[in-house]
């Protein structure tokens, strides 16, 4: 499945949701990223995410469609993206 992932968190849990993220999908802008992920890979980026926010306060909100080609992008400014595998 393709994921766009958008998180917003308290200042000092943003380096460890920021590691997170990057060991699963590409970094696009601040606190943006995207990529394809398998079930299992979705679940587990979930459940490590869930443990390091504050669920009363924090939110990551994440879309998912089958295929990144049903995703139009247009970008304005910069592109920030990292189109490299992830490690």
């Amino acid at each position: 499945m393709f994921v766009i992932l958008v998180y917003d968190t308290l200042a000092e849990r943003n380096p460890s949701v920021l590691k997170t993220c990057r060991q699963y999908l590409h970094w696009v802008q601040r606190s943006v990223f995207e990529g394809e992920l398998s079930a299992a890979q979705y679940r587990s980026l979930t459940r490590e995410l869930t443990a390091q926010i504050d669920i009363g306060y924090d939110s990551v909100r994440i879309y998912t469609t089958r295929v990144a080609e049903f995703i139009d992008k247009h970008t304005i400014g910069v592109s920030l993206a990292e189109t490299g595998p992830v490690l």
